[in-house]
């Protein structure tokens, strides 16, 4: 049981910054490749970007490629996406999500936090 807690959205501008959090429970975190996403009203769920177990590997949308930025620190049980250079096409909620190294879907989900870009 992986439980997800994403915190650090709100309002901006555009051309702004925003970090946003992920806290995970237990102690398998380092057992579970991590995902961003993202819904805008109207929009369907969309991917922003990936981690895997170790760090290693990371991919992006590419939509925020060269923008966005995910990290993750294992000691700390928490994943990160810096966000920079925002847009108001950005604006959506955030949710992070967990999927363990050999299944094929994310399968923990987070709360979501909200993302305003104002223009």
């Amino acid at each position: 049981q992986v439980q997800l807690v994403e915190s650090g959205g709100g309002l901006v501008q555009a051309g702004g910054s925003l970090r946003l959090s992920c806290a995970a429970s237990g102690r398998t975190f380092s057992t579970y490749a991590m995902g961003w996403f993202r819904q805008a009203p109207g929009k369907e769920r969309e991917f922003v970007a990936s981690i895997s177990m170790s760090g290693g590997n990371t991919n992006y949308a590419d939509s925020v490629k060269g923008r966005f930025t995910i990290s993750r620190d294992n000691a700390k049980n928490t994943v990160y996406l810096q966000m920079n250079k925002l847009k108001p096409e950005d604006t959506a909620v955030y949710y992070c999500a967990a999927r363990y190294w050999s299944a094929n879907y994310y399968e923990y989900w987070g709360q979501g936090t909200q993302v305003t870009v104002s223009s």
